[in-house]
C-alpha cells in the first residue's frame, strides 16, 4: 500500500518519492532514463507532482516492441528518443557472441547511453526478496571495483537510493527504490495513467524482444510474437560466425545461425555455468567486447 499507519506515524511511499526529489533536484534538472514501462512511468508523473525539473529521454535499441514505441508516441510526445550508433544486429557481428546474463554489452551500448555528467533518476526497485530493505547509501561504481558491474536496469537487493557513477561522471536517484509492484500499480491506476497493452496481455515486465534476462520461455514468447525480429536475429548470428571464420577466428561448437539461436534458447545455457560462453573462451576466441 501506497500509505500505511506504523508506530512511527503515516507511512506515504508517495510523498516521500516526491521529498527525494526534491530534495536532490540539479539546477539543470534531471535526467530521466525512460523505458515506456510502469516503473519509469510512475517516476515521470512523480517529476510532474513534485513540480521538479527533468527531461525524459528513451534509449532506441532496434528490438523495441513496436506496442512500446506507439505508446510512446500517444502518451509521452515529449520524451526524446536517443538514436543508437549502431544496430544490435551489427552489434552481434562486432562482437562475436550474442548477450547473454553474463556478458551484456547490448545494456551498455544501446539500452543505457544517456546521462553522462547529468543527475539521472530511474524507476529501479528493489527485488522482492528477504534481504531487499538494505541500508540506504551510496554506491560508488568504478573501473577498479570488484563487485559485479551493476546497469541502470539492475532491480536487486543491492542497489541504492543515490548512487554514483565514476566513469560516466553520473549520479543516479532511485526514488521508487523501496515500492513494490502493487504499490507502483496503485500509484498510476489512481491517477488514470494509461499503460503499454503488453501488461494486459500476460507480460510482467516490457523490454528488450529477445532479452536473455527474460529467460528462454520468454523469449520464445517473444520470438513467436514477433517472426521477424526472430529472423533477423538468426541472420545477425550467420553473418556473426562468418566474420569470426574470415577473422581467423571461428568458433566451433556452432556451424550456423540456428545453432547459436538453438544454444541461446535453451535452459541448459542459463542453468548451467560450463555451458555459458566464458571470459576465458571470449579471451581465447578473440571476441571483441
Amino acid at each position: 500500500m501506497l500509505v500505511e499507519e506504523t508506530l512511527f506515524g503515516t507511512h506515504d511511499k508517495v510523498q516521500i518519492a516526491i521529498d527525494r526529489l526534491r530534495t536532490f533536484e540539479p539546477t539543470e534538472g534531471y535526467y530521466l532514463a525512460f523505458s515506456g514501462g510502469k516503473d519509469s512511468q510512475a517516476v515521470y508523473h512523480l517529476c510532474r507532482e513534485a513540480g521538479v525539473k527533468f527531461d525524459a529521454h528513451y534509449s532506441l535499441t532496434t528490438v523495441d516492441p513496436p506496442e512500446v514505441i506507439y505508446f510512446m508516441r500517444e502518451h509521452y510526445p515529449d520524451v526524446a528518443v536517443e538514436h543508437p550508433g549502431i544496430t544490435m544486429w551489427d552489434l552481434i557481428v562486432k562482437k562475436g557472441m550474442p548477450p547473454t546474463r553474463i556478458v551484456r554489452y547490448c545494456c551498455d551500448r544501446l539500452k543505457e547511453r544517456g546521462g553522462q555528467g547529468r543527475f539521472v533518476i530511474t524507476g529501479v526497485r528493489w527485488a522482492e526478496s528477504s534481504r531487499r530493505k538494505n541500508e540506504w547509501g551510496v554506491l560508488e561504481l568504478n573501473s577498479h571495483s570488484s563487485a559485479r558491474v551493476k546497469l541502470m536496469n539492475d532491480n536487486d537487493e543491492a542497489r541504492r537510493l543515490v548512487e554514483s557513477c565514476v566513469m560516466k561522471s553520473m549520479h543516479t536517484l532511485n526514488p521508487i527504490i523501496d515500492w513494490l509492484e502493487e504499490d507502483v500499480w496503485e500509484y498510476l491506476n489512481s491517477r488514470g495513467v494509461p499503460h503499454c497493452c503488453l501488461y494486459d496481455e500476460g507480460y510482467s515486465r516490457i523490454g528488450c524482444i529477445g532479452c536473455p534476462l527474460a529467460g528462454a520461455k520468454q523469449m520464445r514468447k517473444e520470438f513467436a510474437r514477433y517472426p521477424k525480429y526472430e529472423q533477423a536475429y538468426l541472420l545477425a548470428f550467420d553473418r556473426m560466425l562468418q566474420a569470426r571464420i574470415d577473422n581467423g577466428k571461428p568458433y566451433i561448437k556452432w556451424r550456423c545461425g540456428q545453432d547459436v539461436m538453438d544454444w541461446w534458447l535453451s535452459e541448459s545455457s542459463r542453468s548451467s555455468p560450463e555451458n555459458q560462453m566464458t571470459f576465458e573462451d571470449i579471451q581465447t576466441e578473440g571476441v571483441d567486447l
